[in-house]
């Protein structure tokens, strides 16, 4: 095992892997999602039939990522307000097994874990990472198959505004959270200050939450009945709940070949039983290509190794692969806008 890798795994990187689904590929079921939003949709005052009608969208049956998308789309621009109302009504959820085993989570350590470990029926666009480190829980949120650049943001906010009222709701009380952005800070972040709590941090190179791990493990009032949602999934019971958006997946394995010091285009089409050209037109489908992810990967790595392992600059170049350390710092300015001393 290199250094790196073993860097990586101590932080809880790569994931056990798993099967993957694609953006246009129908896996939710409508009652899960679909039928939130259309209530939050009438509360909203919405004419749903033409809701649905716009997004292309039949009630009942499945429901594809893109068409998740769809709906999520004009509910996202109800007012600054809505990611964060939505966020509310998101987790747990009515989503079967994977929201009766989260609801029963001990403590926020455990909930996050479940939340990761179920994302597939739980959390279908942005895939949850949990990484604990320095005394400290982070729950990062990344791309699970693509998602339209103006949503970003304000899923982004939806799903960290989720995990918090979450945790306030099922722990009865308000948590010291720290809330990382990938992004400029807005001209007016009040709405972020009020669903997600005053320390906001800008700049950041991932969209994260964190919390001391102490809170993280603080018991939580223990629900009513038996484990018996968690024993079932265990059983393998639903699937689709250990599934993970393509584009997650593809970075989980793009990440394993970093760690093994030889990433390239044609190395990730092998994995995938594609050509390079084929494994080039699904990431322009998806809304980015090879060099980008790579770049992303490289920033994201080399960031949590300077913050949460205390590497210096010179030592993360020389696990990426970088010969020569201005390199490395050059790269990381053009990934981030930050030298690696101003991030570490």
């Amino acid at each position: 095992m290199t250094e790196l890798a073993a860097a990586l795994q101590a932080l809880g990187l790569p994931p056990p892997p798993a099967a993957s689904y694609g953006r246009e590929q129908a896996v939710l079921n409508w009652c899960d999602q679909g039928a939130l939003l259309a209530e939050f949709a009438r509360q909203r005052g919405l004419v749903i039939e033409h809701w649905l009608q716009d997004a292309g969208v039949q009630p009942g049956g499945l429901l594809s990522p893109a068409q998740l998308l769809a709906l999520l789309a004009p509910l996202l621009r109800l007012g600054a307000d809505a990611p964060f109302v939505l966020g509310q009504l998101w987790w747990p959820g009515h989503y079967g097994l994977a929201s009766q085993a989260l609801r029963q989570s001990a403590h926020v350590l455990q909930a996050a874990e479940r939340l990761a470990r179920r994302a597939g029926r739980l959390s279908p666009l942005l895939t949850p990472r949990v990484l604990r480190q320095e005394g400290r829980l982070w729950l990062l949120f990344t791309e699970a198959c693509g998602l339209p650049a103006a949503q970003r943001a304000a899923l982004v906010d939806l799903h960290l505004a989720a995990f918090v009222g979450f945790c306030h709701w099922r722990g009865g009380q308000r948590l010291p959270w720290r809330a990382h952005f990938n992004r400029s800070r807005p001209r007016d972040p009040g709405a972020q200050l009020v669903w997600l709590g005053p320390e906001l941090q800008f700049d950041c190179q991932v969209d994260a939450l964190s919390l001391p791990l102490d809170c993280a493990r603080k018991p939580w009032a223990a629900e009513g009945g038996a484990e018996l949602a968690l024993a079932a999934l265990e059983a393998g019971a639903d699937a689709q709940a250990l599934r993970r958006g393509w584009l997650a997946g593809l970075s989980e394995q793009l990440l394993a070949q970093l760690c093994a010091g030889a990433p390239s285009l044609e190395t990730l089409a092998r994995s995938q039983g594609v050509s390079p050209a084929t494994l080039k037109r699904q990431l322009a489908a998806q809304g980015t290509h090879y060099q980008a992810e790579l770049d992303q990967l490289r920033a994201l790595v080399a960031a949590a190794l300077m913050k949460l392992h205390g590497w210096s600059p010179e030592r993360v170049g020389a696990a990426l692969g970088f010969g020569d350390a201005s390199n490395f710092r050059k790269s990381f300015r053009r990934w981030t806008g930050l030298s690696p001393r101003a991030w570490a």
